[in-house]
């Protein structure tokens, strides 16, 4: 081993929950270093196609678990970099739900009232602003279109998207090449940077172990830059606290291999795992009824035609999030692009009725109407049901290829709740897409991978009672003064929208405990820096630094 290394805070992760501690303890004197397991790319390296090797490839992790995949990203930004942007905030119902342990989930001393506050610092920084119906794209409003037909309502998202600088080019998942969308990479990340934190982009962290002045040790290995099967050197960093923020798929992997050395991790740490409810719907349209039953016509004789132009999700129907509504049967639809490749190989073909329906003549027909598919995203209450079994030798999956394809330890079987949710929405969305003809609707099938996910929580929740949650209600691990955790890990169960605005909106108000902290542990810090300048000049000035 090299020899060891020592600073102030190490940070692991630059998603949200990582980038967010980084910059306000570098801004308030910490040294700290951050610890990422993927490549750091720029704008000019985001690629415009699905070739391996691109970036649709070296930015993901998809680990496939029993019952239960996950797609997150792996590169420096983390999730805000592949994700679509879209931040709302949690209902406010979320915050009493009380799930499959009958109790409120979340610490008393958070609600939505108290989480605002949080809520406005993120918004501020990124920042995130309301999508005007003129700047939503065709899908999104064929969407809105079809919801008011039904009878239904449907709302533009907010987003952390600079609709001036975007082309609706729908490439933003594989990383946005003209800045228009606000990841990470332009916003708390530089800004960190500028105060002199560190980013080494490609260390994977394997596990932790305690000196004998309570200090932490952080062991990792280099990964190399091509082939992520290969590990090359390992290495060390003592700091006096860590932030743990590697996503919700692998903090626990990370905590369960370091109990040798750490001794026994809370009963709750890789359980109660949540999907957030996720599921996928997918229509085809019939372009005749597009023109002839809402009026839509975009020219040139086209009604739609239009599925890959945009920019992600633009447009929700909100009707369910509806508070009165008993647990469980409350979800969001919200209009989605996914891209070809995956999205193709798994959407199913509406009708058929024998054998499996995601391949064959009948999906080959439907592919050659992908241009007037609609995508429909499910966000519903589940039953926080997944468990981590035993971690991998290395990382938080067995690596099945050179990018991307792993094989995790989660393991989920959806309880009669979860699916009474999914039915719920399923049968929803058909009653609004297939009246009067508009489509044909099928959801995506669950045979192939289990259930899925974009956005995983809650496998090492905050909360108040130690038998049900890993952290205490400032994101402390229990019984490992020091180590914090700050990722969607740490929220306590699916949120029925997109949790990446909660995530951050978490990490803001855990940092004056970790600043606290770490002066406790003799580290020279302070709370108060303001908020990450979020104009694009002022993000491409800092960035310009690093």
């Amino acid at each position: 081993m090299n020899s060891v290394e020592s600073t102030d805070v190490v940070v692991i992760g630059t998603g949200f929950g990582g980038a967010i501690p980084a910059y306000h303890l570098s801004a308030g004197g910490a040294r700290v270093v951050m610890l990422e397991r993927g490549p750091w790319l720029t704008a000019e390296e985001f690629d415009q196609d699905f070739l391996l090797g691109t970036s649709n490839t070296r930015i993901f992790d998809f680990v496939v678990g029993d019952g239960m995949s996950i797609l997150g990203g792996n590169c420096v930004g983390g999730g805000s970099v592949v994700f679509f942007a879209t931040m709302p905030r949690a209902p406010r119902f979320i915050f009493e739900r009380k799930g499959s342990i009958g109790r409120r989930m979340w610490p008393a001393a958070i609600t939505r009232d108290s989480l605002d506050p949080w809520y406005d610092k993120v918004c501020e920084a990124l920042p995130v602003t309301s999508v005007s119906w003129d700047r939503v794209p065709y899908a999104g409003g064929l969407w809105a279109a079809a919801c008011a037909h039904a009878g239904r309502t449907a709302n533009p998202v907010p987003s952390a998207v600079d609709t001036n600088l975007c082309t609706n080019c729908n490439w933003m998942m594989a990383g946005c090449k003209f800045d228009a969308k606000r990841s990470l990479l332009l916003n708390y990340l530089p800004a960190a940077l500028a105060h002199g934190a560190e980013i080494r982009p490609l260390h994977e962290v394997q596990r932790l172990t305690r000196n004998s002045d309570g200090s932490y040790r952080v062991h990792y290995r280099i990964v190399d830059g091509e082939d992520y099967r290969i590990l090359h050197d390992e290495g060390a960093i003592d700091a006096k606290l860590v932030v743990l923020a590697a996503g919700t798929g692998a903090t626990p992997v990370i905590l369960r291999r370091s109990e040798a050395d750490l001794g026994p991790m809370p009963h709750a740490v890789g359980r109660y795992f949540s999907g957030n409810g996720e599921r996928l719907n997918t229509a085809v349209f019939d372009e005749e009824r597009i023109r002839d039953v809402l009026g839509l016509d975009r020219g040139d004789g086209i009604a739609y035609e239009a599925y890959q132009i945009g920019r992600g999700p633009t447009v929700a129907s909100w009707d369910r999030l509806d508070g009165n509504l008993p647990e469980y049967e409350r979800f969001s639809l919200e209009q989605l692009y996914f891209p070809p490749g995956l999205g193709t190989i798994l959407a199913q073909v509406p009708g058929v009725s024998a054998g499996p329906s995601w391949f064959g003549m009948a999906k080959k027909e439907m592919l050659r109407q992908w241009r007037s598919w609609l995508t429909i995203f499910i966000m519903s209450e589940d039953d926080n049901e997944g468990v981590f079994g035993p971690p991998p030798e290395t990382g938080n999956a067995v690596r099945m290829s050179q990018q991307m394809l792993g094989f995790g330890p989660l393991r989920y079987r959806p309880t009669a709740n979860t699916l009474r949710g999914w039915s719920l929405a399923d049968a929803e969305i058909k009653d609004i897409l297939e009246r009067d003809g508009l489509a044909r609707v099928a959801p995506w099938t669950n045979d192939l991978i289990g259930a899925y996910t974009v956005h995983p929580l809650s496998s090492c929740r905050i909360g108040d009672d130690p038998a049900t949650s890993a952290l205490d209600d400032r994101h402390e691990l229990r019984n490992h003064p020091g180590i914090f955790v700050t990722d969607g890990s740490a929220v306590p169960c699916g949120l029925t929208v997109n949790p990446a605005l909660t995530i951050a909106a978490l990490a803001e108000r855990a940092i004056p405990g970790i600043v606290r902290a770490a002066q406790e542990r003799g580290v020279s810090v302070r709370y108060g820096a303001p908020a990450p300048d979020g104009s694009t000049a002022g993000r491409r000035a800092v960035a310009r630094m690093s």
